[in-house]
């Protein structure tokens, strides 16, 4: 053979193994990648032949699959889709799925490996194939009181369970109708999707674990915990005053108010009347920035979690210096927090110190309701000791009974909590924040809750605790 034939021979050979090596890569490397694109029309045909399974916040429906008259089968729908839409996600036939509807995709749509015997029996039965279903643990008088508390404000508020770490309730504002993305009118649906991320509201941010802002005093829980490790008591006296200077700083740390006028108080009344001077100068001169992130962490800090949602990590940033820890001990400087890491702080320390990983899925189940999968309780690890927990509590309820925590009474009920003002801007309006737990008839913790209102400037603080109340209510029925 000649020298151009075999150039020719050669070039073939390697065209040809260019060839089955692409066929090989699409076909076994990237089957799932491309059967599961939402460009595959042949695969959405398919999967809305059947019956999505639906989503369930207790037993209440909140993501349905009705049947239509069109080329799709089924249409998803969310009869109260704003408020669960952070929960639920959405299902777009353009821009896939979110939330519950992608995390759980493959028990909705059938497609799970537990749901094989389903498909198997379905084709000989003629039994028409449908997705299993999501139970989440969410309950829904929990959900509205969050929803009709924080109402047009911007904000957001979870409620979790203490024993079990099973979430109650999680609710963001503004929030957005998911049937709008849910719509088979696809040039309907890019309409709904342009406009929703034009907003500069942002209504598809989910605020209660997607985003993080200043503590502001709520922080100074996990400064109290620090101080009792130290072998402080509830009882201890310490500095207070309306003024402190901290070192390398012409930047004063004020109390508002004058509510901390005395040179001396005891530690629990200091938090309950939430005296930034005496939080500050003790982080300066007593605890300093290591025991302070250490036990942030302990209580969940620098720690993203999966609900099967991602929760972003909360982060206490740079505590170095002595004027930027003062700042930061009062919940301010680059300390930031999701509302979902606030209730966590206070499910720890109603929990009698231990901190529960926190679930959103109470059950999966197959098509005809049997269950594939119930979730159990994990423990993550222990915030602090019981003993220091049960001094927690004592001075979480004087912040409720005897400071500024008293919006969130409720009549005959236990209820623990701090308030939180938080700055984040020259000339804008404060967060407003509460964190807090209430005690069940029987004396054990029956939920924690934590309530966030961004920019809500004077009185914030006291409507986010007031919101609080009225989810704890909710929840224990009173």
């Amino acid at each position: 053979m000649n020298a151009p034939m075999r150039r020719v021979a050669m070039v073939s050979i390697a065209l040809f193994a260019l060839l089955i090596g692409n066929l090989t890569w699409v076909q076994f490397f990237q089957s799932d990648f491309y059967a599961n694109h939402p460009r595959n029309t042949r695969v959405q045909l398919e999967e809305y032949s059947r019956q999505r399974g639906a989503i369930l916040a207790g037993s209440e429906p909140i993501a349905t699959s009705v049947a239509t008259d069109g080329e799709l089968k089924y249409q998803r729908e969310y009869p109260d889709g704003p408020l669960y839409a952070n929960l639920t996600g959405y299902k777009s036939l353009v821009h896939g799925s979110s939330g519950i509807e992608g995390a759980e995709n493959e028990v909705l749509s059938g497609s799970d490996d537990r749901l094989f015997v389903d498909r198997i029996t379905d084709t000989f039965t003629g039994r028409e194939p449908a997705g299993g279903n999501v139970i989440l643990s969410v309950n829904p008088k929990v959900q509205e009181a969050m929803a009709k508390g924080i109402g047009n404000s911007v904000g957001a508020a979870v409620a979790i369970d203490p024993k079990t770490g099973a979430i109650l309730g999680q609710f963001t504002s503004p929030s957005y109708d998911p049937n709008l993305l849910a719509d088979h009118d696809t040039n309907a649906e890019a309409e709904a999707w342009k406009s929703l991320n034009g907003d500069g509201d942002r209504p598809m941010l989910d605020r209660s674990a997607s985003d993080r802002y200043p503590p502001g005093s709520t922080f100074k829980v996990i400064v109290s915990a620090a101080l009792l490790e130290m072998g402080y008591t509830p009882d201890t006296m310490v500095p207070a005053g309306n003024s402190y200077s901290p070192p390398d700083t012409t930047h004063d740390i004020t109390n508002s108010n004058n509510q901390c006028p005395n040179a001396q108080m005891p530690l629990k009344e200091a938090l309950a009347l939430s005296c930034n001077t005496t939080f500050s100068r003790l982080c300066v001169e007593e605890i300093g920035p290591e025991k302070i992130a250490e036990t942030a962490a302990k209580f969940g800090f620098e720690e993203g979690y999966s609900t099967p949602l991602d929760v972003v990590a909360s982060t206490t940033g740079t505590l170095g210096d002595k004027a930027t820890l003062a700042q930061s001990c009062i919940g301010q400087n680059e300390v930031a927090a999701t509302p979902f890491q606030m209730a966590m702080l206070s499910a720890a320390i109603a929990n009698g110190g231990t901190r529960m990983a926190p679930h959103l899925v109470k059950e999966l189940q197959a098509p005809d309701q049997t269950t594939l999968e119930r979730t159990t309780s994990e423990k993550l690890g222990d915030s602090v000791d019981p003993e220091i927990a049960a001094q927690l509590q004592e001075m979480m309820v004087g912040v409720v009974n005897n400071g500024t925590g008293g919006n969130a009474k409720v009549d005959g009920v236990v209820v623990g909590g701090k308030t939180g003002t938080a700055e984040h801007g020259d000339g804008v309006p404060e967060h407003g924040w509460f964190t807090g737990y209430a005690m069940g008839d029987d004396g054990k913790p029956a939920i924690a809750v934590a309530v966030f209102l961004d920019s809500a400037g004077d009185g914030g603080s006291g409507e986010a605790t007031s919101i609080a109340g009225s989810v704890i209510r909710a929840a224990l029925g009173k």
